[in-house]
């Protein structure tokens, strides 16, 4: 990670274990295609100005503080200098907490990751046994430090030959999947509708592999481009049509390779067996006098 710029250095403890760490980010969004706000009269590009609410008179920057509503236009300002004070004082510290199995951490309370690496040669072997014993153990360690003026929880596990280490978001940061479900109808599927939809799980089972995943809002997005420059338009795409309860299972059946003709010749098939009431009869009067 050399030719990046270390987002925060550091250190990692493990009892009276420590070593110098960096974090460096491991998803980005520079690569994608961003647009600049342009006046549609001239073609010129639009500057963004912070412009007083009452008085419409544009506010400079040295000028600008940040303020909390407490309502009716009332604000208490809180300066830069303010906020730096009532921060949790960072010794640059992440030290851990705990050690937690890898499935204990439900997904929803990740927020961003970062790659952790050994910020010099003196720390490469304490590192690297951090990282083996996590591996070995099949576990991932709690730690909390300040990162970016911020207390946060972090979730450090091993990756290939580094760390990498997840800010996780806070308890009362997450919506409740009880309010977000509520009013979500119990439905229950059984019988043919839900044996079609296993069926079809089980045809597209595969594994993960993030490269087969393309962006296809940034591809759209280059295609227009690439289409105005050259005078040309694109089609319009076609509406999603949107399954009804009834064409459902006609939905799933075709999904699953099973056509409308080929389930109903399969039901006339078993309309058309014959029924062997004789083969029930004999069968009871066996039954029966086995029984005297």
């Amino acid at each position: 990670m050399a030719a990046h710029r270390a987002q925060w250095k550091g250190h990692i403890k493990i009892g009276e274990i420590s070593c110098g760490v960096g974090l460096y980010t491991a998803a980005s969004t520079s690569d994608r295609i961003t647009f600049h706000t342009i006046n549609k009269a001239t073609g010129n590009r639009v500057r963004r100005e912070f412009v007083d609410s009452e008085t419409e008179e544009t506010v400079d920057r040295d000028e600008q503080i940040k303020g909390f509503d407490i309502g009716d236009g009332q604000y208490i300002m809180i300066d830069p200098e303010e906020v730096t004070a009532v921060i949790p004082d960072s010794d640059k510290m992440l030290e851990i907490e705990a050690f937690l199995s890898c499935s204990d951490v439900d997904d929803i309370y990740f927020d961003k990751p970062y790659y952790l690496l050994p910020t010099d040669d003196v720390s490469v072997d304490a590192f690297s046994g951090l990282r083996d014993a996590l591996k070995e153990a099949n576990v991932t360690a709690i730690a909390r430090t300040v990162l970016f003026r911020r207390m946060r929880t972090v979730l450090i596990r091993a990756h290939g030959r580094g760390l990498i280490a997840t800010t996780l978001n806070f308890d009362y940061e997450i919506r409740s999947s009880e309010e977000a479900f509520k009013e979500m109808p119990e439905i229950k599927v059984e019988g043919e509708m839900l044996d079609l939809a296993k069926h079809i799980i089980g045809t597209k089972k595969g594994e993960f592999d993030p490269a087969k995943f393309d962006d296809r809002y940034e591809t759209a997005l280059a295609e227009l481009v690439k289409a105005k420059a050259e005078g040309k338009t694109l089609p319009k795409p076609k509406p999603v049509k949107v399954s009804k309860p009834n064409d459902l299972l006609k939905a799933l059946r075709e999904s699953a390779g099973v056509g409308e003709a080929k389930a109903k010749k399969a039901a006339n098939a078993n309309a058309r067996k014959p029924r062997n009431t004789s083969g029930r009869k004999s069968t009871t009067r066996t039954a029966h006098k086995k029984a005297s």
